[in-house]
């Protein structure tokens, strides 16, 4: 019924009118759900959603997957931001490396941890048992929250994934660097990583670090791997692939 009613109240918003950005409410800590906020511009379309002012795509976003996730079709499940949500983008190498395993990619560019927690505890866990999810969130809030908030955000989402659905097991991904060159968010975001990797007890959380597969020997990353220094090009993508198909192989049995 949850899920239902959740859906009835985004089918509606199809329906509103724009209303400018200028009143999005503050963002929320790591670990608080909230959806998303739209950028606070003038003249930013938004929609209203229970009182609120809240990002436009990010509720149809949010809206399919919950569709997804109703048809109870989802073996395996990425979560994340816009990083996840490039393998739409990938889709030959996706198919390749995933696409026997029935997966879904539930990845909103934009999205912080508060974000994934609102979505995954407002319907896009209802109706599916996933064998595994594959989960990389965090990066979005380097630019204002510490390491430890960050880490209390993400482990946050891990713990209900558990709770909505305790046979899934979780691979735990390390965010990924970020910036040409080493530099004080990579430094931030190591200190996170370290803090998630307590979080793998070898049976239902597996924690992973692939983020020194994107970087040359002396920490640089290049545009043939990252075009802007944070997305993925093709070959980046082949490098995920290569980097985590045996673990998730290995979930998914």
């Amino acid at each position: 019924m949850k899920h239902q009613l959740v859906l009835a109240g985004l089918t509606a918003l199809l329906t509103l009118t724009s209303v400018t950005a200028q009143t999005a409410t503050p963002t929320q800590p790591p670990p608080v759900a909230a959806p998303k906020a739209p950028p606070q511009k003038p003249d930013v379309a938004a929609v209203k959603y229970k009182g609120t002012n809240v990002d436009s795509g990010f509720l149809i976003n949010h809206s399919n997957f919950v569709k997804t996730a109703q048809s109870g079709q989802v073996d395996l499940l990425f979560l994340g931001d816009s990083i996840t949500a490039g393998w739409r983008g990938q889709k030959a190498i996706w198919e390749k490396s995933f696409g026997t395993y029935k997966p879904a990619n539930f990845g909103i560019g934009g999205d912080r941890t508060q974000h994934v927690l609102w979505r995954i505890t407002n319907g896009e866990l209802d109706g599916i048992k996933p064998k595994a999810a594959v989960l990389m969130i965090g990066t979005n809030n380097s630019g204002n929250d510490g390491a430890e908030a960050i880490a209390d955000g993400v482990t946050r989402i891990v713990q209900t994934i558990r709770q909505k659905s305790p046979a899934t097991k979780i691979l735990l991904l390390a965010i990924f660097p970020r910036g040409e060159k080493p530099n004080p968010t990579r430094e931030k975001l190591k200190q996170v990583n370290g803090i998630l990797a307590k979080l793998d007890d070898g049976k239902n959380i597996h924690f992973l670090d692939i983020g020194d597969k994107f970087l040359q020997p002396d920490g640089l990353l290049t545009r043939e791997i990252m075009p802007d220094f944070l997305h993925l090009s093709a070959k980046g993508y082949q490098i995920w692939a290569d980097a985590t198909s045996d673990k998730v192989a290995e979930l998914m049995k």
